[in-house]
């Protein structure tokens, strides 16, 4: 018999995104209302809130050698967080990119590749066709932008080596794949999959190497190999998953996140972090630096 899923937060996120297992903690983020959470992944429970920025919060990874810093996603670029207490943090921008566009922009999704870079997609809050580009943050604190006519970049992701990346188009129903050099820079694209009846969005690539995806309005998360084969299919009860994490090293476990935005009359796992017991090594989120 197949594992149950369960709710595992009696919170409802208006777009619950970016879960990550940091230090034993899945950390995430509530991206309009500008929330870091926390939760404890070894037993269901209420999220707690680290701290409220006054722009939206993509998603976060750590810092290398610095216990209780942050690298972000935020607003209109990528930032540094130190979380002060009483719901408050610190931020050291690292570049913003996106201020002064063309059409208002923010960031969205995002994490750090192997070498300890952190990479994160821009998009229009009108979902302008082609508006969006992907950043790549460097130790040094440099902001690069790598790729651009997105419409909404979710993920990256990262082959276990960092000798691929993965980059979904949601908008467009598409999962990229880009060979990475040495320094970070991404070869052609090819297309690893296209998905039909919802949207890819967040995404994680679990110890094995291969690539679990929340699939938005299609009430699921798909997982694929490395060539692209649909492998696995996890049926969610809420019609908007939005990103995916493998945590725990003894008893591994699939995180999903979800979102009530949009949606007229939400139901009652709209908006939840679901727990489903897996088969797979957790894959720890990669620090920066």
């Amino acid at each position: 018999m197949e594992p149950a899923i369960r709710i595992w937060s009696d919170d409802r996120f208006e777009l619950g995104e970016g879960a990550r297992w940091v230090g034993g903690d899945l950390l995430m983020v509530d991206i309009l209302r500008g929330r870091l959470l926390r939760l404890d992944p070894r037993g269901p429970g209420p999220a707690h809130e680290l701290a409220s920025l006054d722009v939206p919060l993509g998603a976060v990874a750590p810092v290398r050698h610095r216990d209780g810093a942050l690298v972000a996603a935020a607003g209109t670029g990528v930032a540094l967080l130190t979380v002060t207490g009483g719901g408050a943090a610190a931020v050291e921008w690292l570049g913003r990119p996106e201020d002064g566009a063309a059409t208002p922009m923010r960031m969205n999704d995002g994490c750090c590749d192997p070498r300890g870079r952190f990479w994160a997609g821009s998009m229009a809050y009108d979902n302008t066709p082609g508006a969006g580009s992907l950043y790549r943050a460097d130790p040094d604190g440099g902001v690069t932008r790598v790729l651009d006519g997105y419409t909404v970049p979710n993920g990256p992701a990262f082959a276990p080596d960092g000798s691929v990346m993965y980059l979904a188009d949601s908008a467009q129903g598409r999962i990229d794949a880009y060979a990475l050099d040495a320094e970070g820079m991404p070869g052609e694209r090819t297309v690893l999959a296209r998905v039909d009846g919802g949207s890819p969005d967040g995404m994680q690539v679990d110890a094995e190497g291969h690539l679990w995806v929340a699939v938005w309005g299609a009430g699921c998360v798909h997982r694929y190999a490395p060539d692209g084969t649909l492998d696995r299919v996890v049926d969610v009860p809420a019609a908007q998953p939005t990103s995916v994490c493998v945590v725990g090293e003894r008893e591994p476990t699939l995180m999903i996140t979800s979102a009530t935005v949009g949606l007229t009359h939400p139901g009652p796992g709209d908006g939840a972090v679901f727990a489903l017991p897996v088969d797979v090594p957790a894959a720890p989120a990669t620090p920066f630096g």
